[in-house]
């Protein structure tokens, strides 16, 4: 029974259940779900608290292990960077994410059933955020936890209990389906939200669903999918026909005072931010200009062979070339190479005694990356004009007045040399599931991926596009002379650890474990 209760509470998050000989009593003593006003309020709660950055950022190529005399770090830290089973509890642990999506997940559902309760014809809009809040909280669990979704043998690999109702039994079993299941559903709920949104009913869009942040959703969910056509169809929705007028204005923030705290707070406050979520996270601090996580982080040494400062189709990258310059911080222990893009903000429970919980706000979408999206929607359909187009209108804005050509990034890619253990560079091998071509396409996808690696640092997306092209990581360690790294591990094409482990409580509850 015990173990029943574990699953119940870790794998929903749901509402107690009423029994006839309760009579009409709310067994938890909830209000009732019976108004327009009150579906608006709950679904507020559709959206999770606990997000899987640290999980996902920490897994990738992003990260280097600074050696074991860096004592900047802990045993959580550790696994996650090691790609081992996590046993340690943190605001960032995998468990988090997975309780706090499906405890989103049940109150989309909750709101789901009151509008039909109460009619959905007069409630259309808020229908459209429970649905597309519900397939967001499944496609973040399935790419988390699942092996990423192909065409192959997404039949068979498993994939996450996808949840279309509240709970309403005492001992509930649930079969965790296939990936391709879970995709197809969470594609049925995304076509069936998108024409019934409507911004008119938030009061604070940008913590909700609002048209341009479902479309930026639906574009990155076909582009996983593999559905190229509708990847771009809907990106352009987001990107009007004017993309340069809606991306963020990299200049302005390079011209904020170089400190953490007002550039971050202006990254978050921002009309390129089509969604932003608070998160009770260290993020801020992990990702910020403090020792916290310090051995397992973005070093210069990555910055310099393989992200901000590698070497790009228009030439040579410094700080120079950017408009908001990374953040380097170098001393004892201390090598982190940084965008400010995540705030470390600190919520008071008794100002007295300084005690309180760490949070942040992260932003799952933007228009620059859903203008990224589009670019490698076109490379697949050998649009490549066209996505040099996009590319060339992200790069000009993001660096100072960067642009290239089609020829240019081919000769590049061709001429630059796969990364290897000895000479990391930011060209690596690929091996996706779909039908990729050499030359060309490739080199063009090497440029997306690059642009959209920097773009996205620090915010847990590398991680999907490892899984998506079947890139391996090389973990390396920098030995005690501080500049020898040798290589601990390798996350081979096919490695399980690829699929992040379900919390070990579930596991014990009696779900599936991810194979190892």
């Amino acid at each position: 029974m015990k173990k029943i209760n574990i699953l119940y509470i870790a794998l929903l998050s749901l509402f107690a259940i009423s029994c006839d000989s309760y009579l009409d009593e709310t067994p938890d003593n909830r209000a009732e779900v019976d108004s327009q006003i009150k579906i608006r309020k709950l679904l507020v709660s559709a959206y999770s608290e606990g997000s899987p950055t640290l999980v996902t950022e920490l897994s990738s190529d992003n990260i280097i292990d600074m050696g074991s005399s860096n004592p900047n770090t802990t045993r959580f830290y550790e696994q996650l960077a090691n790609w081992e089973s996590v046993t340690e509890t943190d605001n960032d642990d995998p468990k988090s994410a997975w309780e706090a999506s499906y405890g989103a997940i049940a109150n989309s559902n909750e709101a789901l059933a009151a509008i039909e309760k109460l009619g959905s014809e007069n409630l259309l809009p808020e229908k459209g955020e429970a649905l597309i809040t519900r397939a967001y909280a499944h496609f973040v669990l399935v790419n988390v936890f699942c092996k990423h979704y192909n065409s192959q043998s997404s039949a068979t690999d498993l994939g996450i209990p996808y949840m279309e109702k509240s709970e309403t039994t005492l001992n509930p079993k649930y079969e965790r389906g296939t990936v391709k299941e879970v995709y197809e559903k969470i594609n049925a709920d995304i076509e069936a939200a998108l024409p019934l949104i409507s911004d008119d009913m938030y009061e604070v869009p940008a913590y909700h669903f609002t048209k341009k942040a479902a479309y930026a959703f639906a574009a990155r969910f076909n582009l996983y999918y593999e559905q190229w056509q509708k990847a771009k169809d809907y990106a352009s929705i987001v990107l009007t026909t004017n993309p340069s007028t809606q991306l963020r204005s990299w200049d302005d923030l390079g011209a904020l005072p170089r400190s953490p705290g007002p550039v971050t707070n202006a990254y978050i406050n921002n009309s390129a931010n089509l969604l932003v979520q608070t998160d009770g996270s260290n993020l801020g601090l992990y990702f910020g200009a403090y020792y916290t996580g310090s051995r397992f982080n973005h070093s210069r040494k990555i910055a310099d062979e393989e992200t901000l400062f590698a070497p790009a189709p228009w030439g040579g990258v410094a700080s120079s070339t950017y408009h908001l310059r990374p953040f380097v911080y170098s001393g004892n222990n201390l090598d982190k190479t940084l965008f400010m893009k995540i705030p470390y903000l600190f919520e008071y429970t008794d100002p007295v005694a300084g005690i309180g919980y760490r949070r942040t706000v992260v932003v799952p979408f933007t228009t620059d990356e859903t203008l990224l999206v589009r670019a490698e929607a076109e490379v697949m359909l050998g649009e490549n004009d066209l996505a040099m187009t996009d590319l060339n209108t992200w790069s000009k804005n993001f660096f100072v007045d960067k642009e290239t050509t089609l020829e240019a990034v081919n000769t590049f890619y061709s001429n630059l040399p796969y990364s290897t253990a000895d000479v990391p560079t930011q060209k690596k091998v690929l091996n996706p599931k779909f039908t990729l071509a050499a030359g060309v396409q490739e080199n063009l996808i090497h440029y997306v991926l690059q642009c959209r690696r920097i773009l996205t640092l620090h915010e847990g997306l590398r991680w999907f596009d490892i899984k998506r092209y079947g890139i391996e990581i090389n973990r390396q360690q920098i030995q005690s002379d501080g500049t020898t790294a040798i290589v601990l591990d390798v996350l081979k094409v096919n490695d399980l650890r690829r699929a992040i482990q379900l919390p070990q409580d579930v596991i014990d509850a009696g779900l599936v474990s991810n194979p190892r």
